[in-house]
C-alpha cells in the first residue's frame, strides 16, 4: 500500500511547523493498492473513515487522470457511495462534465445523467467491448458504481485493450487496420431497442439528419424499421499518449461471439442481411469465424474481474479498457454515467 498526501492550499507560511506537522498527518486520506500484481485496476482506498471522495477527487483531479491514462481503470473502494446523486457528485468530481446523449440506457434517477446498465440477460455474459466504439462519437470516460451487487456473479470484467492489439496476429491486426469494421444495424424488428428509442426522437427528419452529421449511412425499410451502415476504425491511437489500442466492437456484434442457441434462433428467424446486428471488414467482406474465435480468445485469457462490493466506484478510460458483464443471479443495481464525448476525428 502507498500513502498519499493530499496538499491544502490554505496553509500559510505563518504557522509554526509544529502545526504544519499536524495537519500534514490528517491530510494522508487514501491510499494506493496494487500488490496484486495486474496492471488494472488500480485500487483506491480511504486511509481514515469519512473520506469526502467527491471532494478529495476534485482537489487531485490530475493525480486520478495520471494513474487513469497509466493504469487504464481505477477502482474506488470503501467511500460508501451508494445513492445515484452521490455517484454523480463523484463523477463530475473526476470528469470535466458528464452527458445523457445515449439512448442505449435509461435513465436511473431525474438527475439525466446516471443511467442503469443496458439490459442483457441475466445468464448470459456480455463481451468485452469499448463503450460506443461503433458510434462516431463515444466516451472518453466511463464510469460505474454499485448499489447493490449481485447474489453470485455480476462482475465487471476489465480487459487492457493495448494488450489486446500487442497480441492479435499481426496479419489480423494489419488487416482490421487497413480495412476497418462494418457494423450493420436493423431496429424495429421486434428485438432491441427501436429507432425512436435509441435516436431519443419520432422524426424521421431528426435521424437524417444525425445520420449525415455522424457518418451513418441509412435506409428506411417498408415496415417502418431503419437499418445503419457504420464503418470505424479497428484500432486508435490513444489522444493523449498515442498508444495503440484495440478499440471496437467486432466481438459484441459478430454472430460468430454468440451463444450457440442464441445464434441458431437469430438465424432461424431472420435472414442474414435483417439481422438486428452483425458486423463485417469495411469493405463488406466477412470476417472469418476463426478470426473472431481468435480474438475472443486475448479478450478471455487478459481480462480481470473483482467480486462488486456495495459503494464501490469504477473509472475506465474507454480507450485503453474494454468492459463487459458476467452472468449474475439475484437482483444487481449499478449506475452508469459517460463523460468528455470525443469522435474518432479527433484521434
Amino acid at each position: 500500500m502507498e500513502q498519499i498526501k493530499v496538499s491544502n492550499s490554505n496553509f500559510k507560511p505563518e504557522f509554526n511547523r509544529a502545526t504544519r506537522k499536524s495537519i500534514n498527518l490528517q491530510k494522508e486520506l487514501i491510499k494506493l493498492d496494487n500488490s496484486g500484481g495486474e496492471q488494472i485496476p488500480l485500487i483506491i482506498k480511504p486511509s481514515i473513515s469519512d473520506v469526502d471522495l467527491a471532494d478529495w477527487a476534485e482537489a487531485n483531479r490530475e493525480f486520478v487522470d495520471t494513474h487513469l491514462t497509466k493504469h487504464g481503470a481505477i477502482l474506488f473502494q470503501g467511500f460508501n457511495i451508494t445513492t445515484a446523486a452521490g455517484f454523480e457528485r463523484f463523477g463530475l468530481a473526476v470528469c470535466s462534465e458528464l452527458f445523457n446523449e445515449n439512448g442505449e440506457h435509461t435513465r436511473e434517477t431525474l438527475t439525466g445523467k446516471v443511467y442503469t446498465p443496458v439490459f442483457y440477460p441475466a445468464d448470459s455474459k456480455l463481451l468485452w467491448h469499448n463503450e460506443n466504439s461503433f458510434n462516431y462519437r463515444w466516451p472518453r470516460k466511463i464510469l460505474f458504481g454499485c448499489h447493490q451487487p449481485a447474489q453470485q456473479g455480476g462482475e465487471t470484467p476489465i480487459v487492457d485493450s493495448r494488450k489486446v492489439f500487442q497480441l492479435i496476429e499481426p496479419k489480423i491486426r494489419e488487416k482490421f487496420v487497413e480495412k476497418q469494421v462494418m457494423y450493420v444495424r436493423n431496429y424495429g424488428n421486434g428485438l432491441g431497442l427501436d429507432w425512436q428509442t435509441v435516436f431519443q426522437t419520432q422524426s424521421k427528419a431528426d435521424v437524417e439528419k444525425f445520420c449525415q452529421s455522424n457518418l451513418i449511412e441509412f435506409e428506411w425499410k417498408s415496415n417502418g424499421g431503419l437499418k445503419t451502415i457504420s464503418i470505424r476504425p479497428a484500432v486508435i491511437k490513444h489522444p493523449q499518449t498515442g498508444e495503440l489500442s484495440w478499440f471496437n466492437q467486432a466481438q459484441h456484434w459478430h454472430l460468430a461471439c454468440l451463444e450457440t442457441q442464441t445464434r441458431e434462433s437469430l438465424l432461424s428467424t431472420f435472414k442474414k442481411e435483417d439481422l438486428p446486428r452483425d458486423c463485417f471488414y469495411g469493405d463488406g467482406t466477412i470476417i472469418e469465424d476463426s478470426v473472431m474465435t481468435h480474438i475472443c480468445d486475448i479478450y478471455q485469457n487478459l481480462e480481470v474481474s473483482f467480486p462488486w462490493q456495495q459503494g464501490d466506484i469504477l473509472l475506465l478510460d474507454n480507450v485503453l479498457t474494454a468492459h463487459g458483464r458476467n452472468p449474475y443471479v439475484g437482483e444487481r443495481k449499478l449506475f452508469v454515467a459517460m463523460s468528455e464525448l470525443i469522435s474518432f476525428s479527433q484521434t
